[in-house]
């Protein structure tokens, strides 16, 4: 507990404290105790373990919505949220408006820029971060020449972001300023390769997500359009292809979105068109990947129609999630730690409609369900043994959710 805990028990009396100074230690106890009592399962007094430093400011949540009529969306910019990460609870802070769909999120180290991508639009934007308060103020905006941005990430000098345009089959790099404002494109990337045989969601490249492996060396892209996840170089601020510029996924399997384990050489492609997880071994000295396995995100006994969307490591390396849009839910694997093959577990309801996007809290407790379709947020506390999901009984409505990131 902090020095200034009000719950906090005064220290033992002496061997001259008065009869009035054990009492108040007593119902101090007491107090504790009835409290423990009457909290739900799993929101007790949980204090820092020696992995989480004491912070000295709060943490905030950001989350990015739709905004236009063209998506349906009803979403009102950018929310932000105080997170209490002991209780898995989010507290309104501010609402950034007037944004076209401000989807996709990015922080820097420090914790005091943000960028976001607008999807179906051409442009990224800047946001400076007040700390204490989590409030954000616009900074500067810039062309990412491209139609439909959908992903973003700094690279570990921070002073360059890769950014995925999805329409325009391309990955932009921009130039980061020294005080966080973006610069214009300093390289454009198309890529190539046969599109998948999906006539409507495959005519061309649309790749959809661009993380860096922790080394910061490359850049991985899963691409939905050409069924393919790429590998780049990335090296004084330009992608180069990697000595194995690419591997193919299943035909009409349209890779999404991609994790990285944590602690061992694997990665996990989530597969949009036919709700699939693919498991990789990653090459960290070359970029390459290579297939090990596939599984269905969906129960065997599930037929009806569905799109699997985010996927997610957890920060121990022993469970793997990833969402399913129609079948509305977070499935939820083992994983090996000596194969990294992946074993299902259990297929959790989201608690909504069509859960676009989740996310697990920093401490790894909880997380955040996203349900695009019926504006919702919805908080589930994962169990540290089984890796199994749980509603906790929180949810806030947010208008079209897409994207959560937490503050540094």
């Amino acid at each position: 507990m902090h020095d200034d805990d009000p719950h906090r028990p005064d220290p033992a009396p002496t061997a001259g404290g008065s009869r009035r100074q054990v009492l108040k230690q007593l119902a101090g106890a007491a107090g504790l105790t009835l409290l423990g009592s009457l909290l739900p399962p799993g929101a007790g007094l949980v204090q820092a373990s020696p992995s989480e430093p004491r912070r000295t400011h709060p943490m905030y949540a950001y989350v990015g919505s739709r905004t236009t009529r063209e998506r349906n969306a009803r979403g009102q910019g950018i929310s932000v949220y105080q997170l209490d990460q002991t209780r898995g609870s989010l507290e309104p802070v501010q609402v950034v408006k007037d944004l076209v769909n401000p989807s996709f999120l990015a922080l820097n180290r420090a914790g005091d820029r943000l960028y976001c991508v607008h999807g179906d639009r051409s442009e990224v934007s800047a946001f400076t971060v007040d700390k204490a308060s989590g409030r954000l103020e616009f900074l500067n905006r810039q062309s990412c020449e491209g139609k439909n941005p959908v992903h973003l990430a700094l690279d570990p000098t921070e002073r360059f972001l890769v950014v995925s345009n999805h329409i325009s089959g391309t990955l932009a790099v921009m130039q980061v300023e020294a005080d966080g404002a973006l610069g214009g494109v300093v390289q454009l990337v198309g890529l190539e390769g046969q599109p998948g045989p999906h006539r409507v969601e495959q005519p061309f490249a649309k790749p959809h997500f661009n993380p860096f492996d922790a080394s910061g060396t490359f850049v991985l892209v899963p691409d939905k359009g050409l069924d393919r996840v790429f590998s780049f170089r990335f090296a004084n601020g330009r992608l180069h292809p990697a000595a194995q510029p690419s591997v193919a996924a299943r035909e009409g399997s349209g890779p999404r979105h991609l994790a990285l384990h944590p602690k061992a050489p694997f990665a996990y492609a989530v597969n949009e068109l036919d709700s699939s997880v693919t498991t990789y071994r990653f090459d960290a000295g070359s970029g390459a990947l290579q297939p090990l396995q596939i599984l269905p995100s969906l129960p065997a006994s599930w037929t009806g129609n569905s799109r699997a969307a985010e996927i997610e490591v957890d920060r121990s390396g022993r469970f793997l999630y990833a969402s399913n849009r129609g079948y509305d839910s977070v499935a939820v694997f083992a994983i090996d730690p000596a194969s990294g093959l992946l074993s299902p577990q259990e297929f959790v309801p989201s608690g909504g409609k069509t859960p676009r996007f989740f996310t697990l809290t920093p401490n790894g407790r909880f997380l955040f369900a996203l349900n695009e379709d019926s504006d919702s947020i919805v908080a589930f506390a994962v169990d540290e043994r089984s890796g199994g999901l749980r509603r906790t009984g929180f949810s806030i409505a947010t208008g079209s959710p897409v994207c959560m990131v937490f503050s540094a």
